[in-house]
């Protein structure tokens, strides 16, 4: 347990200290928020979808939760570059641990990352409909979080340069935000697209945050809880299994 908890302060240790590294996180999501969120609005609005910026809201703020849990995969890349990750895994502890502990704190470091952007949205005019349920946005921020840390790590754990990480987050992170529905609505779609989107749980985590914030839902929030709950303990699975198979 103490393994856990060093490995979880170390990773928020580690975004505290950077001021850069916190602005810098804000930057895309504030592109998307103020960009498409102001620029789409009058087009969403003529379709009868809405104001735009409450829409998207939710979506932007899933994105950031999943793109800096997913990137926490590359620390674990820098720790074997410079011998961090070699004095980690040479002590007497159960490796599972030190996975467990750095997903935790990849995932802690992701839901804080989302909370500035929700602030963001707040401030651009995104209003939450029921705020009794506004809670449970911070526990669905955190149950996608754990799953792409873990999925950053598993990733990370079998790639040794930096350049192969970056190649399989531009096929991979990026289909996966663009298919989640974050940007726009996906009921109405096409058989085959519907059926790509469903097989990319961010959807079901971007899903779950709108019926909390907004009220708006297609797969509704039970299905939401049980795919993101299933695929986070997958892997999770797999990433510990990856991280045990690191050569040091």
């Amino acid at each position: 347990m103490s393994v856990i908890l060093i490995m979880w302060l170390r990773e928020l240790r580690r975004y505290t200290r950077s001021r850069a590294q916190i602005v810098a996180s804000l930057g895309q999501p504030l592109l998307y928020l103020l960009a498409l969120g102001f620029g789409m609005g009058p087009v969403f609005q003529k379709a009868g979808q809405g104001n735009y910026v409450q829409f998207v809201a939710p979506g932007v703020i899933a994105m950031t939760v999943l793109f800096s849990s997913v990137f926490s995969g590359i620390g674990l890349l820098f720790d074997r570059q410079f011998g961090f990750l070699k004095e980690t895994m040479v002590a007497p502890v159960p490796r599972f641990q030190v996975m467990f502990g750095r997903t935790l704190g990849a995932a802690t470091v992701a839901v804080i990352q989302g909370t500035l952007v929700m602030i963001v949205c707040f401030i651009a005019g995104f209003r939450v409909v029921n705020w009794t349920l506004f809670p449970l946005a911070f526990l669905f921020m955190g149950l996608i979080a754990c799953l792409f840390a873990a999925m950053g790590t598993a990733i990370g754990s079998a790639l040794e340069n930096m350049q192969g990480f970056q190649l399989i987050m531009n096929f991979l992170v990026m289909p996966m935000f663009f298919l989640s529905g974050a940007l726009y609505p996906i009921n109405n779609q096409s058989k085959i697209f519907s059926t790509i989107v469903s097989l990319d749980p961010l959807a079901y985590g971007v899903d779950a945050l709108r019926i909390i914030l907004i009220n708006r839902s297609f797969y509704g929030l039970p299905l939401d809880v049980t795919v993101l709950s299933i695929v986070a303990l997958v892997f999770v699975g797999i990433g510990t299994k990856m991280f045990s198979r690191i050569q040091v």
